[in-house]
């Protein structure tokens, strides 16, 4: 009980610190040295090669295990973003109350030996390509095996990101000017795009002059090789950067007040009417249930996410979740059943790739002059713009023109969707605490899984590849309806969208034509 009230003192000594100096501390710390910004950098890129690896492999297993139909590789999909969906937001709160080593631990773990499992079945089925009409059950336990893993790799990976992206990258620059969070957030996104460019067309290429056997087996080999250097790479920047040990402090300090405030807190009787004095209230297993679920931990993260002032940013950078025009799964099937080679596939997800970390260059120069708010409303909209490129592919009937439009129209759209993710982003990380930042984390990438799910419900209901272009519709439709939420945010924040003053020949139009002269008022 001592060390419980010793950490209540403490906590609040930090509050109230943070609070005489505007959220800044008094002293300015120190400059973090760069070897480990750079050990940072090197471990997210071989996490996210792993991720990225399989997230492009998966989609062609599945279209070579079942061919003419999008059923395996939607349903892989359903599985792994419902998990995600339903776990995001414990996972953000299982993050935030336990130490920085165990969760680096577990997430490296899980991770890699989920996918190192996944890739053994893949293997078993590429191996044995009779095995579905001759033993069915077999073949269906390979496959939920693959899926379950699969998804349990996923999971793994969002509480690295959470932990990586949303927690350790703030508090290394705390303290320093904004641009270095701005500077740190583009260099993590431009190793996410450099692994999502560089797999993609290494995997293409083993695939399409190897086999897709070979890439399997080469996936399983890497997942086994690198979970030791990212866990030694992690550890060094955690005994190596102060910022993180004291923030890893605050965490653990924050974990043991909780129960006090618990214990502490009145307990209020409830007396349902009409029962006798004396008898307890007979309460329905449905009240029951309802008090358990409202005081699970998967209602609180969610209640303290719509809280923020982000939630609507948030909102409408998880409806762009909800789409199929993206070199994911369902799209890489798609055109992998039209004929398209695989390594050419690679290729056009390396050219989206590489379009994307166009991003990471020119959204800090957006960001420091017209601010990150404004930047998320002209990257979004330059986003929808070159999506309609997909839209008019529909029309298109010669050849393979229709799936090089569709291809080129995506990765196009890469630029402004990436600055789009970065201005939400900094956004969550300049807006929210914290105490919430975790949980925060966890239930965007919950609420982002879900509408992911949705996308591939979609695909199991429609799984002729043929019929992709509705898929296609209906993406486009959603997209436009996020823009139009985080317009409307905007509006609600600034009570205005366009300063039509600052743009030279409109402004000059407007003072001619519209407003009067000196000389005839």
């Amino acid at each position: 009980m001592e060390n419980a009230t010793e950490a209540v003192t403490v906590v609040q000594q930090d509050e109230e610190r943070d609070v005489e100096g505007l959220g800044q501390p008094q002293n300015p710390p120190p400059p973090v040295r760069r070897r480990f910004v750079i050990s940072l950098y090197v471990g997210y890129f071989l996490a996210r090669w792993g991720a990225r690896t399989w997230e492009f492999s998966v989609a062609l297993y599945m279209i070579y295990l079942w061919p003419n139909s999008l059923l395996l590789a939607a349903i892989y999909g359903a599985i792994e973003s419902g998990s995600s969906a339903i776990f995001g937001p414990i996972v953000g709160q299982w993050i935030e109350g336990l130490d920085y080593v165990k969760v680096l631990r577990l997430w490296l773990l899980c991770q890699n030996l989920s996918y190192i499992i996944a890739g053994g079945a893949v293997i078993k089925l590429l191996l044995d390509y009779g095995l579905k009409p001759r033993n069915i059950p077999v073949f269906a336990t390979l496959v939920a095996l693959t899926n379950v893993t699969g998804a349990i790799g996923v999971l793994s990976t969002l509480g690295g990101t959470i932990l990586i992206e949303r927690d350790w990258a703030v508090v290394m620059s705390e303290g320093h000017p904004p641009a270095v969070l701005t500077r740190m957030n583009s260099v993590i996104r431009g190793i996410d795009l450099s692994s999502k460019l560089l797999s993609p067309v290494t995997t293409g290429l083993i695939i399409s002059f190897v086999s897709l056997k070979a890439s399997a087996i080469t996936f399983a080999f890497w997942a086994t090789i690198t979970a030791w250097v990212e866990y030694w790479l992690f550890i060094s920047v955690y005994s190596g950067v102060p910022a993180i040990a004291q923030s890893n402090e605050r965490r653990i300090l924050r974990s043991m007040t909780n129960p006090v405030e618990e214990t502490d807190a009145p307990v209020s009787v409830y007396i349902v009417p009409g029962t006798e004095e004396g008898n307890p209230p007979r309460r329905s297993a449905m009240l029951k249930v309802f008090d358990r679920v409202s005081k699970s931990s998967f209602v609180g993260a969610w209640r303290v996410y719509i809280k923020q002032e982000v939630v609507l940013p948030g909102v409408s950078l998880a409806l762009l979740f909800f789409t199929v025009l993206s070199f994911g799964t369902l799209m890489t099937a798609t055109l992998q059943w039209e004929g398209i080679p695989t390594y050419i596939i690679g290729i056009g997800r390396g050219i989206s790739a590489t379009v994307g970390l166009l991003a990471t260059v020119v959204y800090p120069l957006m960001q420091s002059r017209i601010s990150t708010l404004r930047t998320g409303l002209w990257s979004f909209w330059s986003q929808w713009s070159c999506l309609l490129v997909c839209v008019g592919s529909i029309w298109v009937k010669k050849g393979n023109i229709a799936s090089y439009m569709l291809m080129g129209g995506v990765a196009a759209s890469r630029l402004g969707l990436w600055m789009f993710d970065l201005a939400v982003i900094q956004q969550m990380q300049d807006q929210v605490s914290e105490s919430d930042r975790c949980v925060v984390g966890g239930v965007q990438n919950s609420l982002q899984s879900a509408l992911d799910l949705m996308a591939y419900v979609l695909g199991i209901i429609v799984s002729n590849p043929k019929d992709f272009w509705i898929l296609t519709i209906i993406s486009f439709s959603t997209v436009t309806l996020s823009g139009l939420i985080y317009t409307v945010h905007l509006y609600r924040i600034r009570n205005h969208i366009f300063h039509f003053e600052k743009i030279p020949l409109l402004s000059k139009c407007l003072f001619k034509f519209i407003l009067p002269s000196r000389g005839e008022t």
